[in-house]
């Protein structure tokens, strides 16, 4: 089912949007609704993101295991490089300096959010 709506554009971008439909060849209004739908996608995927994120660091914080991103950098590079007998990256101690400096970092990264 489609609803009707209205959007205005500014005459710049409606000159745009012309030829690039154009070019895909598509209608200026199928190209419209094309672009918006990947905005959507775009918008649900990042919003997704920032919810793991945050689950993720309210299980940290509840206790959860930490690694030091260089050895879950290096473990992802080895694997991506075809090394299938790499070893996963072991979780860090709590209360090590690598723990805390981790800790620390989320805390600063997470200010100002609502």
């Amino acid at each position: 089912m489609t609803t009707p709506t209205t959007i205005k554009l500014p005459d710049a971008l409606k000159d745009r949007i012309g030829p690039l439909a154009d070019a895909a060849g598509k209608t200026p209004h199928a190209w419209m609704v094309d672009a918006l739908e990947r905005q959507a996608d775009l918008a649900e995927a990042r919003e997704a993101f920032i919810q793991d994120a945050e689950a993720s660091a309210a299980e940290a914080d509840a206790g959860g295991a930490l690694y030091a991103a260089e050895d879950v950098a290096s473990y992802l590079f080895a694997r991506a490089a075809g090394k299938r007998s790499v070893a996963r990256p072991k979780a860090l101690p709590r209360g090590s300096s690598k723990a805390a400096g981790k800790a620390a970092a989320r805390a600063r990264s997470t200010r100002g959010r609502a």
